[in-house]
């Protein structure tokens, strides 16, 4: 029995939204980390990046993305990269406070 056997719809996104999340991951953002911000599989992302940088990215419009929608998506995998960087140095902060006492 498939996903769509099941009452579940594959999900279809605007060539701005697969944009956008192209342009966070080439922006340095993990692809993991944008993937889970987002509500998108990694692979799925990872197929996105993969057909941006064949000039192969191409859109479905049925689930149109408002620009509020994109600003806010941006925000959210900001946040969570600074957070990611925040546990690291906190991390590191227990770290080397341990090593020298």
């Amino acid at each position: 029995m498939s996903k769509t056997d099941q009452g579940q719809h594959r999900a279809r996104y605007t060539l701005e939204f697969k944009l956008e999340a192209v342009r966070l991951v080439k922006a340095g953002q993990e692809a993991s980390v944008t993937a889970r911000v987002l509500g998108i599989p990694k692979q799925t992302l990872s197929n996105w990046v993969r057909l941006a940088e064949k000039g192969a990215l191409q859109g479905v419009g049925e689930r149109p993305v408002s620009a509020e929608q994109m600003e806010l998506a941006r925000l959210r995998a900001e946040l969570a990269r600074v957070k990611m960087e925040r546990d690291i140095l906190k991390k590191a902060t227990a770290y080397f406070a341990k090593e020298s006492l």
